[in-house]
């Protein structure tokens, strides 16, 4: 039996599989069982900022001292290391971390810790954006999703595309009634096909939610550890949010992981009654791996951020050579590439014509997304961008 074969029969997949076995992973390729090599433009979906295989996290994983498993109510110092960590490198007064597992876990803590906080039990986010697979998650998320899931939350408001300056006085009006706990969004929508807010709407939120006693959320689960250029996504605007949910690149993809930030002063109200238990969230291993990826994220910061804006420049000069046959717009925040082609067949079909000529990159909807690893050479983007134009 082939492994295509026992795949069907014992595997769940909530999506098709891709047609490539993976044998190995360096830098910015990815190999396939027969020797093939892909030019990787997926990066994991977002999780490997630094590429495939670092030498420094990987010895920290396979080389490190460390205890099996540490019960939650343990006291274990690599977890208050990784604590003080991220609350240096996350913008405002954000301070308080709680260890999760991945993306849909810190998205469900944050909604917790706002209806909690606040007494209140609606959320208002962007339609058709995606925060996870969770049940809250789901219900935050695009509203097609209602009709494979009759009983997600209902309480759950959505405000549509563009974000811009007009958009406010809709936000004021949902917000006045001072109803919703929380406005949940990422400042770079990734999701979306790399949508970026216009910076009146983010400052406008900002001053909205402060007005009414809304929290303000930021899902940075992909656009944080350096995607768009900044730490962040939410340094590129002038806001501070209240809890900011972290994953995928904070072990640069080496292990599961993921981590909900807030302040103090939410903290002092909530952290002793909202629990969070997680019995594998910030699992020793994974620590290990998220303190090396970390460390070498600041590290070689310079460097990384220098070549994240090449970055930028490159694929905004090489798409621009594209012949689509539509009108396509093309979306650059740093590492975060969103192409728009305005049909979701021709976006599929270019994407599947390029995997077989080697090139590998993800699809949102009508758009191509591209989140190429920050050590991506200039010349490696230019030979992967050549595969696109072959595919047009």
């Amino acid at each position: 039996m082939t492994v295509k074969e026992k795949d069907k029969q014992y595997f769940g997949r909530g999506n098709p599989a891709m047609d490539l076995k993976v044998v190995k992973a360096e830098g910015s390729y990815i190999y396939g069982a027969d020797g093939k090599e892909y030019i990787d433009f997926l990066g994991g979906a977002g999780v490997g900022n630094l590429g495939w295989g670092v030498g420094e996290i990987e010895d920290a994983i396979r080389n490190g001292e460390r205890p099996s498993y540490i019960y939650p109510n343990f006291y274990y110092k690599p977890w208050t290391k990784l604590a003080e960590t991220l609350a240096k490198l996350s913008p405002g007064k954000l301070k308080k971390s709680y260890r999760m597992t991945g993306g849909s876990e810190a998205v469900e803590a944050a909604l917790e810790m706002a209806t909690m906080y606040t007494g209140r039990k609606k959320i208002l986010s962007i339609e058709g954006s995606y925060h996870g697979n969770t049940i809250g998650a789901l219900s935050i998320g695009a509203s097609k999703k209602r009709e494979k899931f009759p009983n997600l939350l209902e309480d759950c408001l959505k405000l549509e595309l563009p974000l811009n300056k007009e958009k406010l006085e809709q936000v004021s009006s949902l917000l006045s009634s001072k109803e919703v706990a929380a406005v949940i969004m990422e400042p770079v929508i990734i999701n979306l096909g790399v949508v970026i807010p216009e910076e009146d709407f983010m400052a406008g939120l900002d001053q909205i939610c402060k007005e009414t006693g809304t929290l303000l959320i930021m899902d940075e689960a992909i656009t944080g550890f350096g995607r768009t250029g900044k730490m962040f996504a939410s340094e590129h605007f002038d806001i501070e949010p209240d809890i900011l949910c972290m994953a995928k690149a904070i072990t640069a993809g080496h292990a599961g992981m993921g981590a909900v930030i807030t302040t103090e002063e939410i903290d002092d109200k909530v952290g002793d009654k909202i629990g969070l238990y997680s019995s594998y969230g910030w699992h020793p291993i994974a620590v290990d791996a998220s303190l090396a990826a970390l460390d070498y994220l600041r590290q070689h910061e310079k460097r990384l951020f220098e070549n994240i804006n090449q970055l930028a420049e490159t694929f905004k000069k090489g798409i621009s050579e594209v012949n689509f046959k539509n009108t396509s717009e093309v979306r650059i925040k740093g590492a975060a590439i969103g192409v728009d082609l305005e049909d979701e067949d021709y976006a599929s079909t270019i994407k599947e014509k390029a995997m077989k000529k080697g090139l590998l990159m993800n699809t949102e909807g009508p758009s191509l997304l591209f989140l190429p690893n920050f050590q991506m050479t200039k010349e490696t983007a230019f030979k992967g961008i050549d595969i696109l134009k072959s595919c047009v």
